[in-house]
């Protein structure tokens, strides 16, 4: 793997392009060029095109509830905010994790946490795994992922499939950017150095059919420029967070400008999704992976078509990570991921589209292993289930811990009806109780030594030594 990034012609024009592009002080704000507009009939014919591209923008740490195209007050997102008004917007997305490499490795596997089998520090992906880059590189498409996040770095098996896979040059300028996270240490380096190296790739090899991952780490970090700072949210760390969110809507626009210049927004599947979100003391937590409460699940799902809708669709019913993949994979006429817990979620867009009832549902399972950063601590499982708008959080222990809030009544999860033990609840726990005892799809997650540098990267993020 690190020969093929090493050899990769693409590797080395990128880094140049973000040294000569280093001196750049702004982004510029740009709305998608006009697509054509067609009506919602034209989705499903998008399989049966033989020129159609991927970009996926996973933007870390992205809760739903921040952006404007969300409900959110504030003009945090007025890009991801228009791609939402002209395509499809998933407005109840659950993540199947609040920790990065549990999470991403069930959206790329299609697999809930159990079944994946990465629920731990030093877990990986299998190599047996077989992820939505490896299905694209079979098909022929150029395949590169840029990354930020030292979670889904390529020793931990996020890079399969992927012919480029790299962390970008970092080119930080001194005084720029104001930072406000809870973490400890700030990682080097912008979200503008992915964009570089993203719109890099894009003029090497958007020609061809491609597929491109670009991780924006900069919400995860609260890092924004002068810019965000002048629109005058405040100074807590909610108001860093949403400064952030800005900036990184902005190097999103800057990705679509590159598009627009090399003609290929008309031929490009967009889609916008998060690997989970962020807690502000609702439940007496700043950050994330401690527990699964809907604040840090609750993450947005945005597609952007190769043409804008006439009616941007709005899919209600509520949905999970692990569907994203069997989704873009049959829109993009491509096999399904093998062993998948997820589904695509056709059934729902033409439901939406035809203003049907929408079909049922899976319920939405997250898992977060409460030690998974105490590698000689044994586990402590914590698992969420969400069906039906209620939920149940089981704390597997010596003695199990349960809640249970009705969403529809308390959709903030604030008042626990567990004690009063509601007729809903047992089939809930019946499901938390059947994924705790589910075995890896793809067998045991390989263990990875993780040395001193890397240690010492993740505790910049704050997620080692809690």
């Amino acid at each position: 793997m690190l020969r093929r990034i090493y050899d990769s012609p693409w590797t080395w024009f990128a880094l140049s392009a973000a040294l000569l592009l280093a001196a750049a002080s702004t982004l510029v704000d740009l709305r998608l060029e006009q697509r054509p507009t067609e009506g919602a009939g034209e989705i499903a014919a998008l399989p049966a095109r033989d020129d159609l591209s991927v970009l996926f923008v996973l933007v870390d740490t992205l809760r739903a509830d921040r952006l404007g195209a969300y409900g959110y007050a504030r003009p945090t997102s007025p890009t991801l905010d228009r791609l939402a008004a002209t395509g499809i917007r998933f407005a109840n997305v659950e993540s199947q994790s609040s920790w990065t490499k549990s999470s991403m490795a069930s959206l790329w596997t299609g697999l809930v946490p159990t079944r994946s089998g990465v629920t731990r520090f030093d877990h990986a992906i299998p190599e047996t795994a077989k992820l939505p880059a490896e299905i694209f590189a079979e098909a022929g498409f150029r395949t590169a992922g840029i990354w930020r996040n030292g979670w889904v770095a390529p020793n931990f098996g996020f890079g399969q499939g992927f012919e480029t896979y790299v962390r970008p040059v970092a080119t930080k300028l001194p005084g720029r950017f104001e930072r406000r996270a809870p973490s400890l240490t700030p990682i080097f380096g912008t979200d503008e150095d992915a964009t570089r190296a993203a719109v890099s790739f894009l003029e090497s090899y958007g020609r061809e059919r491609f597929f491109l991952y670009v991780h924006y780490m900069d919400v995860h970090q609260y890092a924004y420029d002068q810019r965000a700072a002048d629109l005058g949210f405040g100074s807590s760390y909610s108001d860093g967070y949403d400064s952030a969110i800005h900036w990184v809507d902005r190097n999103v626009a800057a990705l679509l400008r590159g598009l627009r210049d090399l003609g290929l927004a008309e031929r490009t599947l967009i889609v916008i999704a998060s690997d989970h979100g962020e807690a502000f003391m609702e439940h007496g937590s700043e950050g994330h992976a401690r527990n699964l409460y809907r604040e840090v699940t609750h993450v947005p799902l945005i597609l952007a078509l190769p043409f804008e809708l006439e009616r941007g669709l709005v899919v209600e019913s509520q949905v999970r990570n692990v569907d994203v993949w069997p989704t873009v994979l049959e829109l993009v006429g491509l096999p399904p991921l093998p062993e998948s817990d997820g589904r695509s979620l056709l059934p729902l867009i033409e439901a939406a589209a035809s203003d049907s009832p929408a079909p049922s549902w899976p319920a939405a399972v997250g898992y977060l292993d409460q030690r998974w950063g105490r590698p000689e601590e044994p586990p402590s499982p914590l698992v969420s289930v969400r069906e039906g708008g209620h939920s149940l959080l089981l704390a597997r222990r010596q003695r199990d811990v349960i809640h249970a809030f009705d969403l529809a009544a308390d959709p903030g999860e604030r008042k626990d009806l567990a004690i009063e033990s509601p007729a809903w609840a047992p089939p809930l726990l019946s499901l938390a109780e059947a994924s705790l005892a589910a075995t890896p799809a793809f067998g045991e997650a390989p263990s990875v030594e993780v040395d001193r540098l890397m240690r010492e990267q993740l505790r910049a993020l704050g997620y080692v030594d809690h």
